[in-house]
């Protein structure tokens, strides 16, 4: 196999290895945070540094995406931002083993293919499946707080649910 330039990298390949590893930190900071502190502690930072980044993350794709307050007042405008910032941010092996699809008038739906999410692979090589408080649609809960954009969730999220009932699915309900 010849060597090759970063010019000579496709697009796709590129993003795929940046979200790789930004997802690997994310698992191995989990990691030493749990062994470290315990279950807990490691699932309350966790949260509070996904809550943080969200901020910050949804800030950073309405700037590169051109989105102002106008763009996110009809589910429309949502479905296209939320679309478009997805595959923009998850690696597509993360993205294709998942489905978020949208149900006009106002529903956001996700679903994970059987087995296939990667926080619950993780969690499950870990061993602590029981404990582990999901961080991965919490994430999506923050980027629609941070839009301002009202909503409630089926399922509620506060364990993982792939573990709980044998799937991961659910709906944000999207409140115009």
């Amino acid at each position: 196999m010849a060597m090759r330039r970063l010019q000579d990298v496709e697009r796709d390949e590129l993003k795929d290895f940046l979200g790789k590893g930004w997802l690997t930190h994310d698992g191995i900071w989990f990691y030493h945070t749990y062994l470290d502190s315990g279950m807990e502690k490691a699932n309350r930072l966790n949260r509070e540094a996904i809550r943080s980044l969200a901020a910050v993350e949804i800030a950073r794709a309405r700037k590169v995406l051109r989105i102002d307050e106008d763009d996110l007042r009809s589910f429309e405008g949502l479905q296209l931002f939320m679309s478009d910032a997805l595959e923009m941010i998850l690696p597509e092996s993360v993205f294709s083993r998942a489905n978020f699809s949208f149900v006009p008038p106002n529903v956001f739906h996700w679903e994970w293919k059987d087995g296939e999410c990667f926080a619950y692979k993780g969690m499950q090589q870990l061993g602590v499946l029981d404990e582990y408080i999901c961080g991965v649609m919490f994430r999506i809960e923050c980027w629609l707080e941070n839009l301002g954009i009202p909503y409630m969730v089926e399922p509620k999220i506060e364990k993982c649910i792939m573990h709980e009932t044998g799937s991961c699915a659910g709906d944000f309900t999207i409140l115009f």
